[in-house]
């Protein structure tokens, strides 16, 4: 075909009213020169458009660029299309747009108003997880995910399908691609499940990540390299262990410990010990500022003081509890997570034992915040502990980046199943 040929309306390339709109529209997105316009040169249009044809472009103009038969159309979609990975955890939900970061990060809380029967969705994320515990009758406010994976699919999908939206602020004319993170102890029927609600939430292909392997990326891992790599995953609903080499994982363990179960630790000790009934936002309070996995030196620690009501008169009561209470509360999830690492030690090839000697172990997640922590693994496994910087965030973070270098980790993330 001659160049002539190729520079003419038709099949052949865009009428030259549709490339100086393609131009302009892809300058308005920071993006030198559409994949379209390299396809189809044109010696007639600058190499930013005619800025009078304004930056949007019609279904059909859209449709005819996205539908030439080049190599490079994939990345002209990119332009009107907003791919995401999102770390759909227990506790919290984050999202992660391509070239953007993290741009969302709310409780995965859904708050309905039930009427005949009928669920009404009031409130999703942060407006709804002040509504726990709080509710009338004819509201219910719930988490939709447990142990990492989805215990309410309709309510799960509602919460998808909102932050989407949340996130998608402009129209577009294609569907995103979504990445999802799942635990590495996920049945194929609770990953089935996860898969179903973001491609019903709207998402045009749904893949998923093994969460070890995105928390391991997240906190700057050096996974590719054939040497020995110990992530450990605390989050709300599991902790996932994981010995990774050359990319993939050689041994993992996923343990359902997690935030929500030492919240429920707290309760249960205040309720056994106390006779004080606390609500799970009081627990947290509790875990998040008092909150150690050991006891403290002076056998005591700092206190601060909680409100609940009393089992033995159902009043209202205010009381104080301390570090030493906590740990004592905690022992028993934190001596699972730590039974778990010694499994994956006592598991892991000699080779690679070798080298987590030399490197340490990497904690991530929210667990991983809990106070002394480090140490009570230091103590029991002899190794080097260290926590991940940004760790709440690191399996966000690390299924981003996946998403970013699609083609280089393409063997880590699960399309198919």
């Amino acid at each position: 075909m001659s160049e002539k040929e190729s520079a003419g309306a038709g099949p052949q390339g865009p009428p030259p009213i549709f490339r100086r709109k393609i131009a302009t529209s892809a300058r308005t997105r920071g993006i030198a020169r559409p994949a379209v316009l390299r396809a189809f040169p044109d010696p007639y249009l600058s190499l930013y458009g005619d800025a009078r044809a304004g930056p949007r472009l019609s279904r059909g103009e859209i449709h005819y660029a996205l539908q030439q038969d080049t190599p490079s159309m994939s990345v002209l979609s990119g332009i009107f299309s907003s791919d995401m990975a999102i770390a759909l955890g227990t506790a919290n939900t984050l999202v992660y747009i391509r070239g953007k970061g993290i741009v969302l990060n709310e409780p995965s809380v859904v708050a309905y108003h039930v009427k005949d029967g009928k669920k009404q969705v009031l409130a999703v994320g942060e407006d709804a997880k002040l509504m726990l515990g709080r509710t009338p009758g004819t509201i219910e406010a719930i988490r939709p995910m447990r142990d990492g994976v989805i215990a309410d699919f309709d309510s799960a999908e509602e919460m998808i399908k909102h932050f989407i939206r949340k996130v998608h602020k402009r129209t577009t004319f294609s569907k995103p691609k979504i990445i999802v993170c799942v635990p590495h102890g996920a049945t194929p029927v609770e990953k089935r499940a996860i898969r179903q609600s973001v491609l019903s939430a709207g998402a045009r292909r749904a893949g998923l990540i093994a969460e070890p392997i995105a928390a391991a990326i997240g906190a700057g891992m050096p996974i590719t390299d054939p040497t020995g790599n110990m992530v450990v995953d605390i989050g709300g609903g599991t902790t996932e262990v994981a010995v990774l080499s050359l990319g993939d994982i050689v041994y993992a363990r996923s343990v359902r410990v997690g935030g929500d179960r030492m919240d429920e630790a707290i309760i249960s000790y205040l309720r056994r010990h106390q006779n004080l009934l606390i609500g799970e936002s009081t627990a947290e309070r509790i875990k998040t500022s008092i909150g150690t996995a050991r006891m403290p030196d002076d056998g005591r620690g700092a206190s601060m003081q909680i409100r609940g009501r009393d089992l033995l008169n159902g009043v209202p009561k205010e009381t104080e509890i301390n570090q030493a209470q906590v740990a004592e509360a905690l022992a028993e999830p934190v001596q699972q997570i730590c039974d778990a690492v010694m499994q994956a030690l006592e598991a892991t090839p000699p080779d690679l034992a070798a080298d987590i000697v030399d490197r340490g172990v990497m904690l991530t997640g929210g667990g991983a915040l809990l106070g002394d922590l480090d140490l009570s693994l230091r103590e029991q496994t002899g190794l080097s502990i260290s926590v991940a910087n940004e760790s709440l965030n690191c399996v966000a973070l690390g299924t981003g980046k996946a998403l970013e270098y699609e083609k280089q980790l393409r063997h880590v993330i699960d399309y198919d199943s």
